[in-house]
């Protein structure tokens, strides 16, 4: 609790000497730091432009930014006919962001600086049907030998996660205070609390296809893409909407559950994921190796007893004509859903991510075809259609994306830019005052508790592995 009563005494302090006005200043302070953090304004005389402010009170709020050690004014800019500007520059190092995507069969964990880019990550394997404990425990050590492996050391800013499902939407007031129902198994499990009491930063929540969808748009296909739809395909068929930058999540966190809509095939209706998610594409090509109908199929079964749609997948791309099919018909299928999507909300871009997405040609031409073929034709005059690069890096990129984008929201921006840090904001730290006493009162055991148990005489660093 000492670093808690440090902050606030920080806080308190931080107030001291300031111009009584100060808070009438939040505002322009707000706006001066998005206008420096985005690019639009790179010089005083840009900053006077762009904010319709006075020279005097440019120079004010960046003597008062650079105070907070928020921004920087140390490096000259090109001379144009006069003397060279200085550059105004954010500090992308003044904090640190936490982000962990987790899934069925996998667990990534990255840190991030306050721009969202990834210094390091790391992925392992992790079984979700795990118990709840573990897997935080788990995650908590992971983000622990994160901090370690970085210098200088700076505090954590936020923590952005990546769950497999849909997360619901927080509350108006932008933190989130306690856990929502996130998986049947952990429910009761304070996972939110946890987080907010170990390292001292508001969390943020997504699914799993709104952080890909995020890390796309921020740094993959759909860069420049003002209207994108991500599409991935798994055991679960999902998509996420990013239209001019900002993730669409609909009423209550649960939009893109497309694979839910029902699909027909071969004389069947079920949902999509049942009939073309990457179960349907194992069972129909353990199907097609018993049957005859795919040779290197069959000779997987014989090796190892089982059929995987990644082995499938495999088979298709070297010509196997029975796993051919069989992922043309998940294309097909797919597209067909991803067609109407088309129709209804006229994307710029539409990639395709998961593991069988990203590495199978033939489901992507059929996904193409398909799309092309059943939508309207100024709906695909401009569409591109593509498969993502990023991979498992998406959805670490998107959830630091995330965090950055509920940081320096221009509202909550202005509730905590007077302390210098959004974690030595009185309302966060009344928020994390309250998560350590659930923790402490015995909802939850302590971190040393629930830390997987490690081989004697190895480190952390070297239970996660290599980069």
């Amino acid at each position: 609790m000492a670093d808690l009563a440090v902050r606030e005494k920080r806080a308190a302090k931080r107030g001291k000497g300031r111009p009584r006005n100060s808070e009438a200043a939040a505002p322009s302070l707000a706006a001066i730091l998005n206008l420096v953090r985005t690019g639009r304004a790179t010089t005083r005389q840009e900053i006077e432009r762009a904010s319709e402010l006075g020279r005097a009170a440019v120079a004010d709020r960046l003597a008062t930014l650079g105070e907070l050690g928020l921004v920087d004014e140390s490096e000259l800019g090109e001379a144009s006919g006069g003397r060279a500007p200085r550059l105004v520059r954010f500090n992308e190092a003044a904090g640190h962001i936490l982000v962990a995507t987790l899934d069925q069969t996998a667990l990534g964990v990255a840190l991030s600086d306050l721009s969202g880019r990834l210094l390091i990550e790391h992925h392992e394997a992790l079984d979700l049907t795990a118990p709840a404990e573990a897997t935080i425990g788990r995650l908590e050590t992971l983000f622990d030998w994160l901090l370690e492996r970085i210098e200088p050391t700076r505090p954590v800013w936020g923590t952005g996660i990546s769950m497999p499902g849909p997360v619901q939407s927080p509350p108006a007031s932008g933190y989130l205070t306690d856990s929502p129902p996130l998986l049947p198994a952990w429910d009761g499990t304070p996972f939110v609390e946890r987080l907010i009491a170990r390292f001292a930063a508001p969390v943020w929540l997504r699914s799993s296809v709104e952080t890909m969808a995020m890390g796309e748009a921020k740094a993959g296909e759909g860069v420049n893409a003002p209207h994108m739809l991500l599409v991935k395909v798994g055991k679960r068929i999902g998509a996420g909407l990013v239209v001019g930058g900002r993730l669409y999540r609909g009423a209550l966190g649960a939009s893109g559950l497309i694979g839910q809509l029902p699909v027909q095939a071969n004389g069947r209706t079920g949902p999509l994921e049942v009939l073309a998610g990457s179960d349907a594409i194992a069972r129909e090509g353990l199907v097609a190796a018993e049957a005859g109908r795919s040779p290197m199929l069959a000779n997987v079964q014989k090796r190892t007893g089982a059929i995987t749609a990644i082995d499938v997948g495999q088979a298709a791309q070297t010509g196997d004509p029975g796993a051919m099919e069989i992922m043309s018909h998940s294309g097909r299928l797919i597209g067909h859903t991803v067609a109407t999507l088309a129709n209804m909300l006229n994307p710029s871009l539409i990639v395709l991510s998961g593991s069988i997405a990203q590495t199978n040609d033939i489901l992507l031409a059929a996904v193409r075809e398909t799309v092309y073929g059943e939508s309207h034709p100024l709906v695909t005059r401009d569409l591109g259609i593509c498969a993502s690069r990023l991979g498992s890096s998406a959805g670490l990129v998107g959830a630091a994306a995330v965090v950055v984008d509920a940081l320096f929201e221009p509202g909550h921006l202005r509730s905590w830019i007077l302390n210098g840090t959004p974690i030595a904001a009185p309302d966060f730290i009344e928020l994390m005052r309250q998560a350590r006493t659930i923790c402490a009162s015995g909802k939850s055991q302590s971190r040393d508790a629930l830390a997987p148990p490690a081989t004697e005489g190895t480190s952390p660093a070297a239970q996660a592995g290599p980069d």
